[in-house]
């Protein structure tokens, strides 16, 4: 070969920033935290027939400082709400937060007048990154939402999504 030659080029060298964000979308470990019947979904999402953990997901954490991804699973009261603050702030950064069922997002069913017991969206307390609406979420959803948040931090989409099938009339 000439020394004109162009060969491509053996080591890419990337940014810093993307590494990181690459090993930390493939590396979300979240926090052992479910508030009502959303969690049940949560665990079945890590159970054998969905298998969180192939996607970089599967180590649930038992304590904040050793989880970046906090899943509010269910509905947050007033007299939880303390607690969910207080595990947020115990999370080393970076960190984010997926808001799990319809009860974690907008109150659910339980967002009456009257009823002044429940936060109406952990929105209100935590910064939300990725929500999962449904009445529970299947665990497929879960999986979901962890896939919108690596295509977050990454930029670019592991897996292809699944094509939108029209509903019939």
């Amino acid at each position: 070969m000439g020394t004109g030659s162009t060969l491509p080029p053996i080591v890419r060298l990337a940014c810093l920033e993307e590494l990181l964000g690459h090993a930390r979308a493939n590396s979300l470990w979240p926090l052992t935290f479910g508030l009502a019947c959303c969690a049940i979904e949560m665990m079945s999402a890590a159970g054998p027939r969905f298998d969180l953990d192939r996607f970089g997901a599967g180590v649930f954490r038992a304590t904040p400082r050793q989880a970046d991804v906090m899943i509010v699973a269910g509905t947050v009261t007033t007299k939880m709400a303390p607690t969910v603050v207080r595990l947020y702030n115990q999370m080393p950064a970076p960190k984010w937060v997926i808001a799990m069922g319809n009860c974690a997002i907008s109150g659910g069913p339980f967002s009456l007048d009257f009823n002044y017991s429940v936060i109406e969206g952990v929105a209100s307390l935590v910064p939300v990154d990725v929500m999962v609406p449904g009445c529970p979420p299947r665990p497929e959803a879960l999986i979901e939402a962890f896939l919108k948040l690596e295509e977050k931090l990454t930029g670019k989409r592991r897996f292809p999504e699944a094509p939108r099938v029209p509903l019939e009339k």
